[in-house]
């Protein structure tokens, strides 16, 4: 399964790859930002995103909307901090697969994307 990283903390970056990596999952990619991710979505068409939702210069939020439209049955896994509860809520709605609270561990992440597998 090929998977796509976008998160603004290079740390969650690292640490994602090296959990899915572990795992068996292939990151075909990593991205900064939401306008980073969705050129990365449409350039190496993963068939799942995992997607935090603070980000500069474009969110998660929109750019789960971006993916959508290039895709309607793109599967993104949202990522969200503690306290971001009706973030998480909107995600769903606009069509995110799921989410992962931060901080997690790594039983956590494979869990919540063993089902896409």
């Amino acid at each position: 399964m090929k998977v796509l990283i976008v998160d603004d903390a290079i740390f969650m970056r690292v640490t994602l790859k090296q959990m899915l990596e572990k795992n068996g999952y292939n990151v075909v990619g990593d991205a900064r930002n939401g306008t980073e991710g969705v050129q990365k979505y449409h350039e190496l068409q993963p068939d799942l995103v995992t997607m935090d939702i603070t980000m500069p210069e474009m969110d998660g939020l929109a750019a789960l909307k971006e993916i959508r439209q290039i895709n309607p049955k793109a599967k993104v896994l949202m990522i969200s901090g503690m306290g971001q509860e009706r973030h998480v809520k909107e995600a769903v709605l606009a069509g995110a697969c799921g989410f992962i609270l931060k901080p997690f561990n790594e039983e956590q992440v494979i869990r919540g994307l063993s089902k896409f597998k």
